[in-house]
């Protein structure tokens, strides 16, 4: 008995070794067969689509330097109309965005830098600001007017690449009415010193010569009256300054208008950046203006 399961152990032993045998020599060699088999193909689809693949591509090489030779760096393309996108969805993201911002530069030690004062301008038509006031109380940028808007200009070709059209732009100190744009959707006026307190001293004389003409009376000169006095090419009073330069104050800046205003101060203008001018006007945003209360 023993004898018979040794014999049978044997047998089953036996074809186990010659199951796994031939299974290794089958998949040796239609696995080699398949090997083949799949290197053919692939040399085939190599040599038949790689004509037809250069083909494509050739085209679409040219088209790409034709655009770049079209549309070189810094031009009117998709790279340059990113930033405009970005500031107008930065001025729709903030909470409150300012009506009416100031520029008060007072540095008076370094040069004032047009480039950086139109830049900031042109930043704030960028984001939807409506009114913009630039003062120093040099009277710089005043006595050199038509430089800073040749200056504002040419930095809203640049900057706003084919959209300038959109920002149309009402420079207040004109003398030439031609220059005026009705509907405009930014207006800039630049200031200096004789707008502020001198303003003041015009609009009560301007009152005084109502009472005397009794059109007025002493007892109608309230708030509104002074506001509307002193009110000037449709200028609404400035929700925020931004004050350049380490001095704290603002060197006479429309005395009158700025007693509810918000001032945020800057180290200086020069080379300012367009994430400063944006961290000012979140900080603007999230103040709150109780408004004498």
């Amino acid at each position: 008995m023993t004898g018979l399961y040794e014999l049978v152990w044997r047998v089953l032993h036996a074809l186990l070794c010659l199951h796994r045998t031939l299974t290794y020599w089958l998949r040796v060699r239609f696995g080699t067969w398949n090997w083949i088999w799949r290197r053919c193909c692939r040399a085939a689809s190599a040599a038949v689509l790689a004509p037809l693949g250069f083909t494509l591509r050739k085209p679409r090489a040219v088209g790409r330097n034709r655009r770049q030779h079209r549309h070189p760096r810094g031009g009117p393309g998709a790279a340059a109309a990113h930033p405009r996108l970005r500031w107008r969805a930065d001025g729709r993201s903030l909470e409150k965005l300012p009506v009416h911002m100031g520029l008060l530069i007072t540095e008076e030690e370094q040069e004032t830098s047009y480039s950086d004062i139109a830049s900031l301008v042109v930043w704030c038509m960028a984001v939807g600001i409506s009114y913009i006031s630039v003062y120093d109380h040099q009277g710089i940028f005043k006595r050199n007017n038509s430089r800073l808007m040749d200056e504002i200009l040419k930095q809203q070709q640049e900057l706003l690449g084919l959209d300038c059209c959109k920002y149309s732009t009402d420079f207040a100190n004109s003398n030439d009415k031609d220059d005026q744009v009705l509907n405009c959707q930014s207006a800039v006026k630049v200031l200096s010193p004789e707008d502020g307190k001198a303003d003041i001293v015009r609009a009560a004389q301007e009152f005084c010569q109502l009472v005397a003409q009794q059109q007025k009376k002493s007892t109608d000169l309230d708030v509104q009256m002074l506001d509307s006095l002193l009110s000037s090419n449709g200028f609404p009073d400035p929700d925020v300054v931004l004050k350049f330069g380490p001095l704290e104050s603002t060197l006479g800046f429309l005395p009158w208008q700025l007693r509810l205003t918000e001032i945020i101060s800057l180290p200086s203008h020069l080379n300012i950046s367009y994430e400063d001018f944006f961290s000012a006007l979140r900080q603007y945003a999230a103040c709150e203006q109780r408004l004498g209360k």
